[in-house]
């Protein structure tokens, strides 16, 4: 027996080992909270032009209605996850909730652009808030290997193929409803995910004298916001804009004091002993550059198939199913079940090379080009690489961190994934517009000649997506070092049989 363990507490230590019933049920609450806010990423994309249209956005403003989104979530969620640390992870997902839910009906009923942009800014800074809460949720209620495992399968799925999720039902909605549904739709989502967290999840926060580092705060949220405006404006006005290397600039600058600041203060926003380990460290690199890939490559298909190819935005969302179809394979099929016996590294590695493959497949397409025998084959090997790994990443960077730092290495990982998009977007963007101008040039202007140029210049940017993913691979083969965790021994408690959510 421990001899922490008072023998008198026998019946006391039997019951603190039973696991909550319900947990199952809890998870599919957290995994419904993130799918929303990972959607919404993506969700609004195909809604745009109906929106612009409808409320006489210009074309220099209109790439705000996603970039206001982008900056308050990216700029905000190292912040967001101490607050969940502070108040307690239960807590600040009903927040970020409610707080999200509210921000997307008042897009809903925008009447101008100016009011959509100040909703989209309102929905990023309660993402930041309900991101973090989601995952660290995960992590302290999912402890034995299987179970985690498991449970990270299914939060990876949703958390990779939720931006896939979003094309279709924003196509969806736009086609036979309404722009303006493909934000009033958050707010009964959000409404079902509090009444089940409020049934269904515990608030695990245990009482420490930590406060809030409202330096750390402030140098953190003006660095990382700087960071990803400099990027978002990359995309219009080039990486040599005055604007774009100031920011980039600043924010490397505002970052540096943040991490020399939190090696002095009693109760960090970021404490160094997170970021400190190999195996977190390794698996944050990973995600941040798989994103970089990632993210470009929605953005290309997606013009792909509506412009070069003629597609509705119906038929488009329709479209990524397959992509993510293989992502739910590849997280709840295979990563899941090979984690607890297999380690971190031998999952990621192959998914990666996977996925690699399949972007190496989309470099071929034409302006003439089959969905059936160039798209379709790139987005299964697509989705079945990016789950095999997003979930053992995601279960790598939140492993053994304690109770109190959960909420702010969660953070982590979303920020890993949320700059890395940004990066993506920008970089590749620049790239394949770069490409198809030096294209164009050469082959002339001419319709036909102008539509091969675009393709060219997304075969090209594509490459450079297959480098980012390659770099990933080596990350996570030479960096992650982590093996299967053992399985702790316990009492075996009869439980519940689990909900099937998958």
């Amino acid at each position: 027996m421990d001899s922490a363990m008072p023998s008198t507490g026998a019946g006391l230590a039997l019951a603190d080992t039973r696991p909550d019933p319900r947990r199952w049920w809890g998870l599919g609450v957290i995994a419904l909270a993130q799918l929303m806010v990972v959607l919404d990423m993506t969700i609004v994309n195909i809604a745009l032009p109906s929106a612009q249209a409808d409320l006489g956005i210009s074309d220099a403003n209109r790439q705000w209605v996603i970039t206001a989104y982008t900056l308050a979530f990216g700029g905000l969620l190292l912040l967001g996850g101490r607050i969940g640390d502070l108040i307690g992870r239960r807590r600040a997902l009903i927040i970020g909730l409610v707080g999200f839910a509210g921000a997307s009906a008042l897009g809903g009923i925008a009447a101008s652009g100016g009011l959509l942009l100040a909703a989209r800014g309102l929905q990023g800074v309660f993402a930041a808030v309900l991101a973090p809460a989601a995952l660290s949720l995960v992590t302290i209620t999912f402890t034995e290997p299987h179970e985690r495992a498991r449970a990270f399968g299914i939060y990876g799925a949703i958390a990779g193929g939720g931006s896939a999720v979003g094309l279709i039902l924003g196509g969806l909605l736009t086609e036979y409803l309404s722009w303006r549904w493909c934000l009033l739709v958050n707010a009964p989502i959000a409404i079902l995910a509090v009444i089940g967290a409020m049934v269904f999840l515990h608030d695990k926060r245990q009482e420490s004298e930590t406060r809030l580092d409202v330096v750390g705060a402030v140098l953190a949220s003006g660095g990382l916001l700087a960071i990803v405006y400099g990027l978002s404006e990359a995309e219009q006005r080039g990486w040599t804009s005055g604007l774009v290397l100031s920011m980039l600039a600043s924010g490397l600058v505002l970052l540096a004091l943040f991490a020399v600041a939190e090696g002095r203060v009693t109760h960090p926003l970021l404490p160094m002993r997170v970021l400190r380990d190999r195996n977190r460290g390794g698996a944050l690199l990973s995600v941040g550059m798989t994103t970089i890939g990632m993210f470009g490559m929605f953005l290309f298909l997606t013009y792909y198939l509506q412009v070069t190819l003629g597609y509705s935005p119906v038929r488009t969302g329709l479209a990524f199913l397959p992509l993510t179809a293989g992502m739910m394979t590849g997280a709840v099929g295979i990563a899941s079940r090979l984690l607890p016996r297999v380690p971190a590294r031998l999952i990621m590695t192959p998914g990666l090379l996977v996925a690699a493959t399949g972007l190496v497949l989309l470099t071929r397409i034409q302006v003439d080009s089959s969905y059936l025998t160039h798209v379709l084959p790139s987005l299964v090997l697509l989705g079945l690489g990016m789950g095999s790994t997003f979930m053992p990443a995601m279960s790598t960077a939140t492993y053994g961190v304690e109770p109190r730092d959960a909420g702010v290495a969660s953070a982590s990982v979303n920020t890993a994934q949320q700059v890395g998009g940004s990066i993506g977007i920008a970089l590749l963007n620049t790239i394949a517009t770069s490409a198809t101008a030096r294209y164009l040039t050469t082959h002339g202007t001419d319709p036909a000649t102008m539509a091969a140029g675009a393709v060219h210049g997304f075969s090209v940017a594509i490459w450079w997506a297959v480098g980012c993913l390659l770099v990933s691979a080596a990350i996570a083969a030479t960096v992650i070092t982590a093996r299967p965790a053992a399985p702790r021994a316990e009492v075996v408690v009869p439980e519940e049989p689990v909900p099937v959510l998958v």
